[in-house]
């Protein structure tokens, strides 16, 4: 039963600094901006494919869940 509790511990933490993120997320320079990120805009109509930023915060809370689990 400890284990569990300690991953839900974990998970919450996890939870609230992707909610940080996601609320100063506008704050940060680069996210969004990336090489790779598509947008396409037309006169009445803006289209915005984040996809270098997705796979770059793939990759960072890939490499965190992979420390976390070698702990």
């Amino acid at each position: 039963m400890s284990e569990i509790g300690k991953f839900l511990i974990i998970l919450g933490f996890v939870i609230i600094l992707l909610g940080f993120l996601l609320t100063f997320a506008g704050k940060v320079p680069l996210i969004g901006k990336l090489p790779g990120d598509i947008v396409i805009e037309r006169r009445n109509f803006v289209f915005y494919f984040p996809l270098g930023t997705s796979i770059l915060l793939s990759i960072v809370i890939s490499l965190i869940l992979y420390l976390l689990s070698k702990k």
